[in-house]
């Protein structure tokens, strides 16, 4: 490829912050998909994620979708997303991580992945890096050709208002608000930016752990729900702990080990098939090697964690440990205690 910014680009990063920054910032909805970073040289076009990774092959009706709506050469930083029912659906977008070629050709047509563009790092010849992000804003806008499946993510100056987007997008599958400098230059690798993601708190049954790769102390612990059948369900874990406090919770956890031949809803359940009820130990996509076993505790320790995201029946990320309650029996933790946000039509986002 013949371009002024040649792959790979690290993009530009963001530092959390607890609420949404006021000052000289342009403010945009926070897409919660594959960050990726579009090289269009022609008829050649790569689609870079974060990490360095490839990702045409699992995108190809993007890749057409991005022939038709970007200029002849240029170099455009944004997010793949995956829509449907008017909102983004992160579980559909992992689904096509895929090795079948033809397992991924058919949620291509099933469920076709768009393109969330927000800033431009070479246009032409122009290697637009260093010009302010106002300007480099500007040229995606008047670059960008209306599509389908490629949008220009919507922008604002007004802290109010994106205050506002904060609340009702995330009805729509947004998972915040980003603060960019808007005279500020694009720094691969740097957390120039700021992002303000949602924070809640649920009451969670902690009815297992899994081991630290370095050795018998706990890696994470294992989180489940009750439904409103009464099945524990597995909502993700907790793992952000000190080498020291992982050693602790070996001894903490102790008293809770799953005595031999009683029954435990994660382990020996016969869950082929059975699509309504969420258990560890799938084999994870992105790393098929990777070790899903765990250790079963009795499912009565409560703890109380944070966390970002519902993801369908799931916590988008690992949860984060905040304190055990023992004034809280397992059986009362359910699914209806977490905030739902209200709907919100993503067609209103795109198009505001």
């Amino acid at each position: 490829m013949n371009l002024p910014v040649a792959p790979p680009v690290e993009p530009m990063l963001a530092k959390s912050a607890a609420k949404v920054p006021t000052g000289d910032y342009l403010y945009e909805p926070k897409w919660d998909g594959f960050r990726c970073v579009v090289f269009r040289d022609g008829d050649q076009v790569v689609l870079g994620s974060r990490g360095g990774k490839e990702l045409g092959r699992y995108f190809p009706e993007l890749v057409e979708s991005l022939k038709a709506a970007l200029p002849q050469r240029c170099v455009v930083d944004g997010e793949i997303v995956v829509v449907v029912e008017s909102r983004l659906d992160f579980d559909r977008l992992s689904d096509r991580i895929h090795p079948a070629a033809s397992r991924i050709q058919l949620l291509a047509e099933r469920t076709p992945a768009s393109f969330i563009a927000f800033d431009l790092l070479a246009l032409a010849d122009r290697d637009l890096t260093a010009e302010p992000f106002t300007e480099r804003r500007a040229a995606l806008v008047a670059a960008v050709a209306e599509h389908e499946h490629v949008h220009v993510t919507r922008a604002t100056d007004d802290p109010d208002l994106a205050t506002t987007w904060f609340a009702r997008f995330e009805g729509a599958g947004l998972d915040g608000v980003v603060a960019k400098p808007s005279q500020g230059p694009y720094t691969p690798g740097e957390r120039s930016m700021v992002k303000v993601k949602h924070e809640r708190t649920a009451d969670v049954v902690v009815a297992g752990y899994r081991l630290h790769k370095s050795g018998p102390v706990v890696g994470s612990l294992m989180l489940g729900l009750y439904g409103r059948d009464g099945v524990l369900n597995y909502v993700g874990g907790s793992s952000a702990f000190t080498m020291a406090r992982r050693a602790e919770l070996i001894d903490e956890l102790a008293p809770y080990l799953l005595p031999e031949g009683e029954a435990h809803p994660w382990v020996d359940a016969a869950d082929e098939g059975d699509e309504e009820h969420r258990r560890p130990g799938t084999l994870n996509r992105w790393n098929a090697g990777k070790d899903v076993s765990f250790i079963a505790l009795r499912p009565e320790l409560v703890c109380e964690v944070r966390y970002d995201q519902l993801q369908g029946d799931r916590f988008r990320h690992n949860g984060r440990f905040v304190r055990w309650r023992p004034d809280r029996e397992a059986k009362s933790c359910s699914y209806e205690q977490l905030e739902v946000p209200a709907a919100y039509d993503l067609a209103d986002v795109f198009g505001g």
